[in-house]
């Protein structure tokens, strides 16, 4: 059975993993309510620390926990094979254990075909040019030296998965839907019931902007930041008149997009 060091978390580092820039604590500076939406958004995302440094095994999960990961942690690799590993989206390990080696369990994970595929950064003291080399021969995608910010380590995870995500699923990475509304980010297209609608442009990347974060409520200023912000000038009622276009023109969809006056506007389900 796992075990979830979460529940006995210290700060009581004895080692260069103090170098962290601190980014340990920054759960002073993140509200409970912050932490529950980045986990609603990024939950089904789960990561495997593999790492004999219990103390280094604490930090890097509630860092990516707080990151909206789901995490778990191993402190060896005989302990991490034993577990389901084709749940994971993402493993770290750490090259120097014993008596298994990460060099071994990724050898191991490269010739499973349920396992084959998931990405692996490997974390490790051995950074001469050979064991890099070596790692990344092995099929590692990421390959980083302690002692490490855990800046860096979340920067590189993220950058991991983005690639994995658009290699394994390049079609998803281009559409957005709801139910019968349908846009094609990549052909610039958007169709109600199959039946394209000719949008502007304007009115394309509104849509496109509310349909990606459903849910959510732009503000005006929000909006114009990221649809006008080549403009030198444009006014409030430009985003009226062309949110009121986009309703009509999207049929009954349009009434997923609501106003929250002296907030803004949104793409609510």
């Amino acid at each position: 059975m796992l075990q979830h060091p979460y529940s006995h978390f210290t700060f009581q580092l004895k080692n260069a993993y103090t170098e962290c820039d601190n980014v340990c604590l920054r759960h002073k500076q993140l509200s409970l309510c912050q932490i529950k939406l980045t986990i609603l958004e990024k939950e089904d995302i789960r990561i495997l620390v593999v790492d004999d440094e219990e103390s280094l095994c604490e930090i890097l999960q509630f860092n990516l926990e707080v990151e909206g990961y789901t995490v778990d942690v191993a402190y060896s690799a005989e302990q991490a094979i034993t577990l389901d590993l084709s749940g994971y989206s993402l493993i770290l390990l750490d090259v120097m254990m014993g008596p298994m080696s990460g060099f071994r369990m990724a050898q191991l994970m490269k010739k499973d075909e349920k396992t084959a595929s998931i990405p692996i950064i490997f974390c490790t003291a051995k950074d001469t040019e050979d064991d890099t080399v070596a790692g990344l021969n092995l099929g590692a995608d990421d390959y980083i030296s302690k002692p490490f910010s855990i800046r860096e380590v979340i920067a590189r995870v993220k950058s991991v998965l983005r690639r994995t995500e658009s290699v394994l699923h390049p079609e998803s990475q281009q559409l957005l839907n709801y139910k019968g509304l349908t846009m094609n980010l990549s052909k610039k297209s958007c169709s109600v019931e199959g039946v394209e609608i000719p949008l502007t442009k304007k009115e394309f990347e509104i849509l496109a902007l509310l349909l990606k974060h459903k849910g959510k409520i732009f503000s005006r200023e929000e909006i114009l930041s990221q649809v006008w912000s080549d403009e030198v000038i444009v006014l409030d009622r430009t985003i009226n008149v062309n949110i009121t276009r986009l309703r009509k023109k999207i049929g009954v969809y349009g009434d997923y997009i609501v106003t929250r006056l002296g907030y803004g506007y949104g793409f609510e389900v």
